[in-house]
């Protein structure tokens, strides 16, 4: 490894990264083999390895890859999978993003939510049992300062109905100052979420024309200022259909050991968004559009690239999509959601304004009963940003692969509050049942009594348990 590579502040090395895709247009089948081998050890690829697994075409040796993946994802996940939604609290916005619909060179009536308009929203989704949110803003430093972000996130901490209250909030808001992160974290946020875009410099500039997020550098450099503001948990993402795929993939990787290299932890998620309609966006202009059978071979190698990193899935893709990649890749869903400014709110009024298309609109307990049916643990689980197992120390556990004796009886533990908060008598009977029988497999006693005990006491009106 070239170490000095990542001495200094994130900067993509563009004909590294180029020579790499083209050195492995000639991998052999023999090296493919090898290389899936090499993968299930769950320690990691050689940048040329990911590169090579990008150019498998090969029927039988594309099954393979999913194969590995889903034993990667399984031994290191189990069968939980963490739910959440996004809120979002302004669309205004200074940029403008060619794919975007929040984009300035679009004329709607803009709007950002007050505290108590937050409050609503806050309350219809603990309403629905959401535990962990995601906030989302447009970038406008007059109108979506960040004291409005902060009064937010105070205010959706502050909020409660009847048994909700939201133990997470993750924060996806534009790159921003040292001193800006600091104050993030002071603010108890979990995760800090930054979509690159795309990595490609040469294509991210003609993405971002005229506007504050045009700057490629400070845009690529921002996870480097929020370590130093001392937020630990970062989660990244491409936006799918900007540039060529194969070149992102490979550009994530190198970003996250990036990271790792220079402060020890490296991206605790990783979102795979692919470009989607939006107010004044057709995909016609995009010529770097990924397919599905592509989609599914990126996220099978992200899995099989960094084993122990969150990955995550939002309502951009339909239901079969997400039950497909839940087997060999995804770890995190968004159930319920709404990609518009108020959008809880109107959707009860009948309305919708969403950012951009949804392909999959069903309810949180619609979700949770598919993931029961299909044998998934739907978790609500915030025990580890809570407790301080965060940033390298939630890596360190993670490769140990001992944190499910934390993960599961939590995660079934968040899945029996849900039933008895907001189930009917039959799914929590169907819950309980479902709970007992994941119970059975663990493996330490005393982790299990833990587990079935908690059922009581849930009923009996106790919450918020957890290891």
């Amino acid at each position: 490894m070239n170490r000095k590579r990542f001495e200094k502040n994130m900067k993509i090395d563009k004909q590294y990264v180029l020579s790499l895709l083209e050195g492995a247009k000639n991998t052999t089948r023999n090296e493919i083999d090898r290389i899936l081998e090499k993968a299930g050890d769950k320690k990691g690829l050689e940048h040329s390895e990911i590169a090579a697994l990008l150019e498998i075409s090969d029927p039988e040796q594309t099954k393979r890859l999913f194969e590995v993946a889903g034993k990667i994802k399984r031994d290191v996940y189990g069968n939980r999978v963490v739910l959440f939604a996004p809120l979002y609290i302004s669309d205004y916005c200074v940029n403008n993003c060619v794919y975007c619909g929040y984009k300035c060179a679009n004329r709607f009536n803009r709007r950002r939510l007050t505290m108590d308009e937050i409050r609503k929203e806050v309350e219809i989704l603990e309403a629905m049992g959401h535990k962990r949110l995601a906030l989302e803003a447009g970038e406008d430093p007059e109108n979506c300062p960040i004291e409005y972000v902060l009064e937010a996130i105070k205010t959706i901490y502050d909020t409660y109905e009847k048994n909700g209250v939201i133990r997470r909030i993750n924060v996806n808001i534009a790159a921003t100052t040292v001193e800006n992160y600091q104050k993030l974290k002071e603010a108890q946020i979990g995760t800090y979420i930054l979509f690159e875009e795309t990595y490609d410099e040469d294509v991210y500039k003609k993405m971002h024309p005229n506007c504050i997020k045009g700057d490629y550098d400070y845009h690529t450099t921002a996870f480097d200022r929020a370590m130093e503001g001392g937020i630990d948990d970062v989660g990244a993402g491409v936006l799918f259909g900007l540039a060529n795929p194969k070149f992102e993939v490979l550009s994530l990787m190198l970003h996250n050991q990036h990271l790792e290299e220079k402060y020890g932890v490296g991206f605790h998620t990783i979102s795979v968004p692919r470009l989607r309609p939006a107010e004044g966006v057709t995909l016609e202009k995009f010529p770097h559009l990924v397919d599905d059978d592509m989609f599914k071979k990126i996220v099978a190698i992200i899995r099989i690239a960094v084993p122990y990193t969150g990955m995550i899935l939002s309502t951009r893709e339909d239901e079969n999509m997400r039950k497909e990649l839940l087997e060999y890749g995804i770890s995190q869903v968004s159930a319920g959601s709404c990609t518009g400014v108020g959008g809880y709110q109107e959707s009860m009024n009948g309305e919708n304004v969403s950012q951009f298309k949804m392909a999959d609109e069903r309810t949180p307990q619609q979700v949770i009963e598919d993931l029961m049916s299909k044998d998934y643990i739907p978790s609500y689980c915030t025990a580890c940003y809570r407790t301080g197992r965060t940033g390298e120390k939630f890596m360190n556990i993670a490769k140990s692969e001992k944190i499910h004796h934390m993960c599961k009886p939590n995660a079934l533990t968040t899945l029996m509050e849900y039933a008895v908060d907001y189930g009917d008598e039959d799914f929590i009977k169907r819950t309980e049942v479902f709970i007992k029988k994941q119970a059975e497999s663990i493996d330490r006693d005393d982790i299990k009594k833990f587990t079935l005990d908690n059922i009581d006491k849930l009923k009996n009106g106790e919450r918020d348990l957890y290891i």
